[in-house]
């Protein structure tokens, strides 16, 4: 595969990725944040980290 090829495949991936983390993200009520950016630019990184990344409550009240 060449390089171009490579990147424009890569591009389509991380484009479809981002949508399917906005698309669950919507059908779940669940606020996407800047996943579907970081999606786009790091590709499979930012699925796992929508799906696994849970943020921690600050119990210092």
């Amino acid at each position: 595969m060449d390089l171009r090829t490579f990147l424009i495949a890569s591009a389509v991936a991380h484009v479809g990725f981002a949508v399917a983390i906005t698309a669950h993200a919507r059908l779940t009520d669940r606020d996407p944040g800047n996943w579907p950016y970081l999606t786009l630019a790091f590709g499979l990184a930012g699925v796992a980290g929508y799906f696994f990344y849970e943020e921690t409550e600050s119990k210092l009240s």
